[in-house]
C-alpha cells in the first residue's frame, strides 16, 4: 500500500472514473490501496473527494485550528466609535452615597470578622433610605435598598436593623418602600457555581436578584459576605472572574450599584490594602470602590488618648481601590457600641444588645485650649530654659526637647497631639527656630523663638502680654 500524497500536507490524486461514488462528501480515509480503490482504516484525516468531470478526486484539507474555527464578527462588533466626532458630554457618574456607592460600579468593604463591616454596610444602608447624612457622608439621592445577608438569618438582620434604627431614632414607616431585607439562605441560590462536569454556569441567586431589582425599582443591592454568594473555587482567579463579571453587567444593565463586603485573609492588619482580601484578586480588580476597615491600633491608641482596653470600638475607614475619585487621603473613624433592642422576655429578662456604629473624630489637640493658655505655653518657650539654653523641636534634645514641655503645660494632651501643636506653629511660623552659643558646651545649637506677630490673637509685644 502506498500514500498518494507521498507524505505532502496537500495534494491531489486522481480517483479511476469507474468507481462508483457520491458527486461531494467527506469520509475519514486515509490510503488507496495499489489499485487506487478506497478504504477506510478507521479514524484518520480528513480528505475530500469530489467529483470533476468523469474523474474522481481526492484532496487533503488542512487542519482546523484546535478548539474549532475561529467566530465571526459579530454584528456589532467592537462598537467602536470615532472620538474626533464625539463632542458631547458624558453624564456625571451616578453616585449615591458620598464616594461608597455609585451606579453601574461594584464596591467592596474589605476587613476582618468581627470589626463592624454589617454594622457599618447597615448604617449606609439606612443613610440612603431615609436621604439623612447618618455616616457623614453626602446623600446625592434617595435610594432604595436592598440588603442581602448570606450568613444572619431573618431574626438576626431584624435586630442588627433595629439596633440602628433605634440609634439614629428612625421609625420603620420612613423607610417603607425604600429599604427592603433578605436572608434567602442555601435556598436562595448562588451568581456562578459548578455543574456536574465541572463547568461554571449561572445559579438561582442571579435571577432572584434581577426579579427583586426589577420589583422594588432597587437603587443599591448589598450581598453580604462575598463568599457566600458563589459556588465557585474562591483561588480560582478564572472562576471569580466570571462571578465579578456577571455583577458588573447586572449592575451596568440595571443602572444600579452593587456591593459586595468582603473577608480577609490570615495576616496583620493593613489599612488600605485591597489586596488582603480573601482568594483570588479577580474581585478586587474589578471592583471599583474598594475601602478596608481596620480596628484602632495601640499606637495610634495613644495617640488620641483612647485606652487600650476600649482601642477596639473605634475602627478606621480607608481607601483601598478607589478608581472613581482621586487617591488617598486622611482615614474616616466610626466608633462601635452596644444598643439595647429593649425587647426583654421573663427567660431574657435583660433583652438583647446589638452592635451599631456612629461617625467619630480623634479629639483634636487645640480642644481645650483657649487663647490664654496658648499664650502662656508661647511664653514658657520663649523665655527658654533660664540658664541661657533654649527649647527645640529637634530630636534626643534631653531637657531642652519642647514637646515634653508642651504636653506638661496642656496636661490632658497626649505625647502626639502635643507634637502635632508644635509641628502647626513650625509650619505657621508662630515658632521659628534661631541659631545661639550654647553655653553647656560651648557650640552653636539650634533653639526656638517666638514670632510676636503671629501669636494667637496678638499685635503687642511679648513682654507685654
Amino acid at each position: 500500500m502506498t500514500d498518494p500524497f507521498d507524505g505532502r500536507d496537500e495534494s491531489e490524486v486522481e480517483i479511476p472514473a469507474g468507481k462508483d461514488a457520491a458527486p461531494d462528501f467527506t469520509v475519514n480515509l486515509k490510503y488507496l490501496d495499489e489499485d487506487n480503490e478506497l478504504i477506510v482504516p478507521g479514524d484518520t484525516e480528513n480528505l475530500h473527494v469530489c467529483r470533476d468531470g468523469d474523474r474522481l478526486m481526492i484532496r487533503r484539507e488542512p487542519h482546523p485550528p484546535r478548539g474549532g474555527p475561529s467566530p465571526a464578527a459579530s454584528p456589532k462588533g467592537l462598537g467602536e466609535w470615532n472620538a474626533g466626532l464625539d463632542t458631547g458630554k458624558p453624564p456625571p457618574r451616578g453616585w449615591l452615597l458620598g464616594n461608597s456607592f455609585c451606579r453601574k460600579f461594584i464596591s467592596s468593604l474589605i476587613a476582618d470578622g468581627g470589626v463592624g463591616k454589617t454594622a457599618l454596610r447597615i448604617a449606609q444602608a439606612l443613610a440612603l433610605a431615609t436621604g439623612r447624612a447618618l455616616t457623614g457622608e453626602h446623600v446625592f439621592q434617595r435610594s432604595r435598598v436592598l440588603l442581602v445577608s448570606l450568613e444572619d438569618d431573618a431574626e438576626e438582620l431584624k435586630r442588627r436593623v433595629l439596633a440602628a434604627r433605634l440609634h439614629f431614632n428612625i421609625e420603620a414607616s420612613e423607610l417603607d418602600g425604600w429599604l427592603f431585607l433578605a436572608c434567602p439562605g442555601a435556598a436562595g441560590g448562588k451568581l456562578k457555581s459548578m455543574n456536574a462536569k465541572g463547568q461554571i454556569v449561572d445559579g438561582q441567586l442571579k435571577a432572584n436578584l434581577e426579579a427583586a431589582v426589577k420589583a422594588h425599582s432597587i437603587d443599591l443591592v448589598s450581598l453580604d459576605p462575598f463568599v457566600k454568594s458563589h459556588g465557585v473555587a474562591e483561588n480560582d482567579n478564572n472562576a471569580l472572574d466570571e462571578v465579578a463579571q456577571l455583577l458588573s453587567d447586572l449592575a451596568a444593565e440595571r443602572d444600579i450599584a452593587i456591593d459586595v463586603p468582603h473577608h480577609v485573609s490570615k495576616g496583620a492588619p493593613e489599612p488600605g490594602n485591597a489586596q488582603r482580601g480573601r482568594g483570588a484578586s479577580a474581585l478586587v480588580d474589578a471592583g471599583r470602590l474598594c475601602y478596608t476597615l481596620t480596628p484602632m491600633s495601640e499606637e495610634e491608641a495613644k495617640s488620641f488618648g483612647i485606652p487600650d482596653e476600649e482601642r477596639r470600638q473605634y475602627v478606621r475607614l480607608d481607601k483601598a481601590k478607589v478608581n472613581l475619585v482621586r487617591a488617598g487621603g486622611p482615614a474616616r473613624w466610626f466608633r462601635l457600641f452596644g444598643v439595647s433592642l429593649h425587647n426583654a422576655t421573663d427567660l431574657y429578662p435583660q433583652g438583647d444588645e446589638v452592635q451599631a456604629i456612629e461617625p467619630w473624630k480623634p479629639k483634636s489637640p487645640w480642644a481645650d485650649l483657649d487663647e490664654k493658655s496658648l499664650n502662656s505655653i508661647l511664653n514658657r518657650i520663649s523665655a527658654g530654659l533660664g540658664d541661657g539654653n533654649f527649647y527645640t523641636a529637634r530630636p534626643n534634645a534631653g531637657r531642652r526637647a519642647v514637646v515634653p514641655l508642651v504636653r506638661r503645660l496642656t496636661v490632658s494632651k497626649t505625647e502626639e497631639q502635643a507634637r502635632q501643636i508644635v509641628r502647626a506653629w513650625l509650619k505657621n511660623g508662630v515658632l521659628v527656630e534661631f541659631e545661639y552659643h550654647n553655653p553647656e558646651t560651648r557650640k552653636p545649637a539650634m533653639g526656638l523663638r517666638v514670632e510676636f506677630s503671629k501669636r494667637p490673637g496678638e499685635t503687642a509685644p511679648l513682654e507685654k502680654i
